[in-house]
């Protein structure tokens, strides 16, 4: 692609985000092979995690009939799954630092 041809929104919004990166002093290395693999590998044990969660989830939810023992139930695993996901981009994050 030339610096002529028209660009789209999304490669717009990419370069004023390197612009600022680049003016605040942020780093960019590029991800090793190495460290891809330990990414995917923390993304394919939390998408177990997730999927097991569910599954269990499901399995009490047809068990429980009060709303309110559903509604505390469904906010039990609401918090679950995000517990999983800020645990699965906080390592994430710590591979991409090495």
């Amino acid at each position: 692609m030339t610096d002529d041809a028209p660009k789209s929104a999304l490669e717009l919004a990419m370069a004023r985000l390197r612009k600022k990166d680049q003016d605040e002093g942020v780093e960019t290395r590029p991800v090793s092979e190495e460290q891809r693999a330990a990414i995917a590998d923390v993304r394919r044990v939390s998408e177990a995690k997730l999927a097991e969660r569910e599954i269990l989830h499901k399995a009490a939810l047809r068990r429980i009939e009060d709303p309110e023992s559903r509604a505390a139930l469904e906010g039990e695993y609401q918090r679950e799954r995000e517990r999983i996901l800020a645990d699965r981009d906080r390592k994430i994050e710590e591979i991409r630092r090495e």
